[in-house]
């Protein structure tokens, strides 16, 4: 039989969460981010739950394209624009929106022969000092774009720094709306924790209009754990990662666990061997304790995570032996969730990276019960 590791692609949270974000912003229309091949969950297999969406926003053509086989045939955005001028080639065939961030891009769309216009937002840096056009050039940019015929439509957008933590977003918006008075066009600003965190503000009424952009949110992950785990924002884990015990031991006090000794024994105690480990994308950061469920029932890990186990403590489970379930991050058998933010922030870092870090060698399905 195959090694006993599975990630699980659940299309019923996708729907789930989509649905739970639209609660927040009902008069906008949503983009579904699925950079990074869905955030590794796969576009071919996330559709099913997102087809809810208005448009999907991606950074790559590859993506794009893979979209349009599989018969998306609504609005597609690139959000890191056009790379080169032939990339606009695609763009016209494909009918992609794409980002302008940089004269150069305004460049190459007016060296671009098309006879359908494009549809483009242009992207202001209002402080999180990435990509996008500072404050002061950004009316020039948006006077020169809209002279173009290459250009029919433009949305003016800019990304939160701080929509996740104390700062909040209301700095930037100060900056965004006074470069863009009295400027025509739609508006595409809030992220996920923007979305959940800001989209009620009194104080902020454009947040929510006219484009939203939720990323991991969408997937079952919170975007500002650990201020607010997904239970508080109401989102289920799209993504389970899963194996079995493959092997117990019986420890004394004094025995140690794995490479380096990390962890000792401080009396008797069963141990599980987990199929599963840093070749898969399990954080080798993680340390002893980091949260896991056998059967369901939660415990914790031992000693360092090594290229193929992991070991997890069956002291408290009794019932819990060779072949038994284990949830390194999902949805358990039993219903329980594990979120994956937890297990990141033990590895100190966040669920975005655990999610797009799943080895290829791990065999992917989709849930049969979707």
């Amino acid at each position: 039989m195959p090694r006993p590791i599975q990630v699980t692609v659940h299309p019923e949270a996708l729907r789930a969460n989509l649905a739970r974000l639209r609660a927040e912003t009902p008069d906008a229309r949503v983009w579904g981010v699925v950079k990074a091949n869905a955030y590794g969950h796969g576009i071919e297999r996330a559709l099913e739950g997102l087809r809810g969406v208005d448009g999907f926003a991606l950074l790559d053509l590859d993506e794009a394209s893979r979209l349009r086989a599989l018969d998306w045939r609504g609005p597609l955005l690139l959000l890191e624009g056009a790379f080169e001028t032939r990339d606009l080639e695609l763009c016209s065939r494909l009918g992609l929106w794409h980002v302008v961030h940089c004269e150069e891009q305004i460049d190459m769309l007016a060296l671009h022969k098309t006879h359908t216009p494009h549809r483009v937002f242009l992207k202001m840096n209002s402080g999180m000092n990435r990509l996008g056009l500072r404050p002061a050039a950004y009316r020039n940019a948006w006077a020169r774009l809209n002279a173009l015929p290459q250009v029919e439509e433009i949305t003016h957008m800019t990304h939160f720094s701080d929509a996740d933590g104390p700062l909040g977003v209301a700095h930037q918006m100060r900056v965004f709306d006074a470069a863009t008075r009295d400027l025509p066009g739609e508006r595409s600003l809030s992220n996920s924790a923007a979305i959940l965190r800001h989209a009620a503000a009194p104080d902020l009424p454009h947040l929510a209009a006219d484009w939203v952009r939720p990323g991991v949110a969408i997937y079952g992950s919170s975007p500002d754990f650990p201020a607010h785990d997904i239970a508080h924002w109401g989102l289920m884990p799209a993504m389970t990662l899963a194996s079995r015990v493959i092997g117990v031991q019986a420890l004394q006090a004094g025995d140690t666990v794995g490479y380096g000794s990390t962890f000792s024994a401080p009396g008797a105690m069963r141990i599980g061997i987990v199929a599963c480990g840093y070749a898969d994308g399990y954080p080798r950061q993680c340390p002893t304790g980091t949260p896991v469920l056998v059967q369901g029932r939660r415990t914790r890990t031992l000693g360092r995570v090594s290229m193929d186990m992991i070991a997890v403590d069956l002291t408290a489970l009794p019932e819990a032996g060779f072949g038994s379930e284990v949830t390194l991050w999902g949805r358990a058998a039993n219903g329980q969730v594990l979120s994956i933010d937890e297990v990141a922030h033990a590895g100190g870092t966040v669920g975005y990276e655990l999610m797009c870090a799943v080895a290829p060698r791990v065999p992917v399905q989709v849930d049969p019960a979707a």
